[in-house]
């Protein structure tokens, strides 16, 4: 939630008078010969109490702590059930930062600005993770959809991520199943000393071209699938004008079986680990400038007729980069509550306890 917004003004000055009448009420109690006598309104600490959260102006600053805790608690509650129309779930997101913004003068006032026993420094300091967690996850969204925006050219549907996934590794299986069954009919020495070849083929022998499509992935490069085939990969038309494609009814097939060998090779040992990886980081693939350098090396190896496809395959790992940028960020912007939400149940109820034992023990 962004919060430079008209909508958070009345908040934020909601906590400054909130601020400003707790610490007059506390002054007031504890501290009287720095105010005027007109606002000394309230008699001295009473002697049967050992600490200031334990007086009246004390207990109200904790039980309305407390009462906010519970209050900001509630938020997942609210959205986990939107069947439930109390208030805007928006109304509550502002009230849950700004409330518990409130707490930190509050809880400074209830403990009269020091920290006290083993249980109390227990609160303090679980408090202050919580309240530095909601913090940095709250600095977090203010920064990171305007990255992500910048970084990313088009956002995929955060669940969709790994059966975009998955579709990369199917359509690249199938690219190696089909260089692999070429290259294993070839012969041994055609396989070494392979040159590109014309030859005829049946049209219900030539590989299905939709099959090996690029993904319509958001941001995948699409190519076009017209003109001649390569074991299944689409050639733009241009680069073959001199050839007569009227010659014979069958489809051609321009074939290279030492360029299908170095494809075949590179798709199982480098493509396939590297967009089948959970984390593909830490693969050259997986960084912009080594795979750039990776991919122009694999098209000086292949004959041009195959470049297309390996511009292709290209076009996959800029898509599977993206796809890990955009899961790092969403890690990121959710992370924090890993952290914030169990810590924040663990401080109610460690709240509500000190409470009891301070109010029936002591």
């Amino acid at each position: 939630m962004r919060i430079n917004r008209a909508a958070h003004i009345p908040w934020a000055m909601f906590v400054l008078v909130a601020t400003a009448l707790a610490s007059l009420f506390y002054a007031a109690q504890f501290c009287p010969q720095r105010l005027p006598e007109r606002l000394r309104f309230f008699r001295e600490i009473p002697p049967d109490h050992a600490t200031i959260g334990g007086t009246p102006v004390g207990l109200v600053f904790g039980t309305v702590s407390l009462g906010i805790f519970i209050f900001a608690a509630l938020l997942g509650v609210r959205k986990k059930l939107p069947i439930l129309r109390i208030g805007h779930v928006q109304r509550w997101l502002r009230g849950h930062i700004w409330l518990t913004l409130l707490t930190v003068p509050l809880i400074l006032l209830h403990s009269g600005f020091h920290v006290g026993g083993p249980m109390t420094t227990v609160l303090m300091w679980l408090y202050a993770i919580v309240m530095l967690s909601g913090i940095y996850g709250l600095a977090l969204q203010q920064r990171m959809p305007t990255l992500m925006k910048e970084r990313l050219p088009a956002e995929i549907v955060y669940e969709q991520i790994p059966n975009i996934r998955a579709q990369l590794c199917a359509a690249a299986e199938r690219l190696r199943r089909t260089y692999a069954a070429a290259t294993a009919t070839a012969p041994t020495g055609d396989r070494l000393h392979a040159s590109p070849t014309r030859t005829a083929l049946p049209a219900s022998a030539i590989p299905d071209v939709s099959e090996h499509a690029v993904l319509k992935t958001p941001s995948a490069l699409e190519k076009p699938l017209g003109g001649q085939t390569v074991r299944g990969t689409p050639v733009v038309a241009e680069a073959i004008t001199d050839r007569d494609l009227t010659e014979t009814a069958a489809a051609d097939v321009i074939t290279d079986v030492g360029s299908e060998i170095v494809l075949s090779q590179f798709i199982e040992r480098q493509l396939l680990p590297y967009l089948d990886a959970r984390r593909g980081e830490k693969f050259s693939l997986g960084n912009t400038h080594r795979a750039a350098e990776i991919f122009r090396h694999l098209k000086l190896r292949v004959a041009g007729v195959y470049r297309p496809r390996v511009e292709e395959m290209q076009g996959w790992c800029d898509e599977r980069r993206l796809l890990d940028l955009q899961t790092r960020m969403q890690h990121w912007l959710h992370g924090w509550l890993l952290v914030h939400v169990p810590l924040s149940f663990l401080l109610i109820l460690l709240t509500a306890w000190h409470a009891f034992v301070t109010l029936f023990r002591y």
